[in-house]
């Protein structure tokens, strides 16, 4: 009987390219299993971010705007979904693999604590003097130590390629490594696909919330280089639109340029280098997917536009600024009061330490949850 599994491995063997990170050579999981008969070790892994705790609970976590704040609004979720449809998009253009990519995408942000980066800037504070935080390094935490689903093995268990693409900031580190194999110093070609695709969302969705809440005007963007090249695209390809479909239009074509654009530095980089297997691509002389010089630029100037007129603007911040408060307010609760966190995370205290527990709780909540927890203890009010 031929098994999915086995087939898909020789479909992978036939049509990725040699560089590509082949299910078939993985490098494993850190606690032996049987391989599943159906899905290849990253459809598996996919699943298994798809159905874990972590995952769903980026739903009611903040992107820009505390969540809650209105229904259309990105919230983790929504992000994390839209970065890995435009990753599979460039993992299929580049010949490499969707699998492993669209996983490292839904895995990438499943630590990210409550609030966005302000929240994020709060717990790194309050843990340094017991090794800070950093949401990616909480998003391999996760799926490694916190979630609990298996009778063998705490967390998830996932393949050595999913683990490590979720370490995009420690491989550029001399040495990194993750169980004994080296980390870069660039990652494989699907984790930085993955990092970009990140990159691309984010440019594209938070103008358009930036939009909806009337803290971005289209007479402030239409001052800025990269959205004039996105709407003049829009002008090409459609000679007459209301102004809605217009606003549409061009935030689709400022996630289009930015991906074509990547497409032919990428190409160009590899054809420079022609890599053969995934360690040519971790030893190159430098990373091969990655925004061309003058895109780069373009999207330097939009993002310093982006941070003056969205994410740190006023309504922005001192919403965010009121719920960090809370959440430190929390945070300081449960280090006083440990018994008032959830049995399992009471459980993980003699071995973690009341710390590093507490950061793993307080990392966990959501937006919703947090609030809900502060108003039931009196915090803040």
């Amino acid at each position: 009987m031929t098994h999915a599994r086995q087939e898909w491995e020789k479909l992978e063997t036939r049509d990725l390219a040699p560089y590509a990170a082949h299910s078939v050579r993985s490098l494993g999981r850190f606690y032996p299993e049987p391989d599943h008969p159906v899905r290849s070790c990253y459809q598996r892994d996919r699943d298994r971010i798809l159905h874990s705790r972590c995952f769903r609970r980026l739903e009611y976590k903040t992107q820009v705007f505390v969540n809650g704040t209105a229904d259309h609004y990105r919230t983790r979720l929504t992000h994390t979904i839209e970065m890995a449809a435009v990753g599979r998009t460039l993992a299929r253009a580049f010949r490499v693999n969707e699998d492993l990519t669209e996983t490292i995408c839904l895995a990438h942000d499943v630590g990210h604590s409550p609030f966005g980066h302000r929240g994020e800037d709060v717990l790194d504070d309050l843990m340094k003097e017991y090794g800070g935080f950093d949401h990616n390094l909480q998003s391999l935490r996760a799926v490694e130590k916190l979630e609990y689903q298996y009778p063998g093995f705490c967390g998830l268990n996932l393949s050595w390629e999913v683990r490590a693409g979720l370490l995009k900031h420690q491989a550029a580190d001399p040495g990194a490594q993750l169980d004994g194999h080296p980390i870069g110093p660039f990652q494989y070609l699907e984790a930085q696909i993955a990092d970009i695709a990140d990159d691309i969302t984010y440019h594209a969705h938070d103008v358009d919330d930036g939009l909806e809440a009337g803290l971005i005007t289209l007479d402030q963007l239409e001052q800025q280089a990269f959205w004039k090249l996105a709407a003049a695209r829009t002008r090409e390809q459609y000679a007459v639109l209301d102004a809605g479909h217009f606003l549409r239009i061009t935030i689709r074509n400022l996630l289009d340029l930015q991906a074509q654009d990547v497409l032919r530095e990428g190409h160009r980089r590899l054809e420079v280098y022609n890599p053969r297997t995934v360690a040519d691509v971790m030893s190159a002389p430098e990373r091969l997917i990655a925004f061309s010089g003058d895109m780069s630029g373009l999207l330097d100037e939009f993002s310093k536009f982006m941070y003056r007129q969205l994410y740190e603007h006023p309504a922005v911040l001192d919403a965010n600024r009121e719920a960090v408060a809370l959440m430190r307010g929390l945070f300081l609760h449960y280090v006083k009061h440990p018994e008032a966190m959830g049995r399992k995370a009471q459980a993980r205290i003699p071995e973690e330490g009341l710390m590093r527990t507490v950061c793993d709780y307080v990392a966990g909540c959501t937006d919703r949850y947090a609030l809900e927890e502060c108003q039931k203890y009196g915090i803040g009010m």
